[in-house]
């Protein structure tokens, strides 16, 4: 399934140009470049060491490129901190989960919203005024939107580091979307998880990607390859750090270059899925 529904205006939420980054001499990413537009599922695909979280902590401000410009929303942001873009709209999961193990689901969540908070010290510290009103407003926004998407009500008091590996998934995941973010970096959301929890979290993706009160664009790092081209629109190959194929689901998974590259060694599976 192709999807077709992501909207395609002139200027890309998201902008890359020409992206080199190095560590001790080694590239990691050598003039990738691409755009993704706003309302789509954009998926970064490659095998191990392509550069593909690489490219994530480019986005989000973790790592700093030797060359290259990132425009987010039409303003260019490369010289922002990872504090910055994300009070501008950008979210992020990661490949290994970055929870606080001994605080609860709730207690992770809502730090995902404190970016929003704009109460002062003295309303903080006597709990009146726009404190209350901002604290009541998060708890709705997280308990009744949140937890009900992501299906979490029954372990939102529980200890997070208590919980089984694809619950902690999901509490990473709203956490990110606490921030309420424009676009959302999911880097390997579906790694180890076991083919339930695999089909769960392909649906919250969609759900949080197309649903009206969502609508947020993705940018999706992920190696099953199965969920890569059944929920995106377009995806783009990445190989030793080099870009060497984007385009839809289709185009890349009968590119050559892509195939040799990495989907050759898992094709047999993706058909067999479908």
């Amino acid at each position: 399934m192709v999807r077709n529904d992501a909207t395609s205006g002139d200027t890309p939420l998201l902008k890359v140009e020409d992206i080199h980054i190095s560590f001790g001499g080694i590239a990691a990413l050598m003039g990738v470049s691409f755009e993704v537009r706003e309302g789509e599922i954009f998926s970064l695909i490659g095998p191990n060491g392509a550069g593909k979280t690489v490219m994530m902590n480019c986005i989000n401000g973790l790592y700093r490129p030797q060359k290259g410009r990132i425009y987010f929303d039409g303003k260019f942001i490369s010289g922002l901190s990872p504090h910055h873009r994300a009070e501008m709209g950008i979210s992020r999961t990661f490949q290994k989960i970055e929870l606080f193990s001994g605080m609860t689901v709730l207690d992770n969540i809502r730090l995902g919203r404190h970016i929003h908070l704009e109460s002062g010290i003295f309303s903080g510290s006597v709990y009146v005024g726009k404190t209350a009103r901002e604290e009541i407003e998060s708890r709705k926004f997280i308990e009744e939107e949140i937890v009900d998407l992501l299906e979490i009500e029954h372990i939102r008091n529980h200890v997070t580091g208590m919980l089984p590996y694809g619950m902690q998934k999901r509490v990473e995941l709203a956490r990110a979307l606490a921030l309420n973010p424009k676009i959302l970096l999911l880097d390997e959301p579906l790694a180890g998880l076991n083919l339930e929890e695999v089909e769960d979290m392909a649906r919250f993706i969609l759900d949080v990607n197309e649903e009206e009160r969502w609508q947020v664009t993705c940018v999706l790092v992920e190696h099953d390859m199965g969920v890569v081209m059944d929920l995106s629109d377009r995806v783009m190959a990445l190989n030793f750090g080099e870009k060497i194929a984007e385009g839809t689901p289709d185009d890349i998974q009968n590119h050559p270059d892509v195939i040799k590259a990495y989907l050759g060694e898992v094709e047999e599976l993706y058909v067999t899925r479908r």
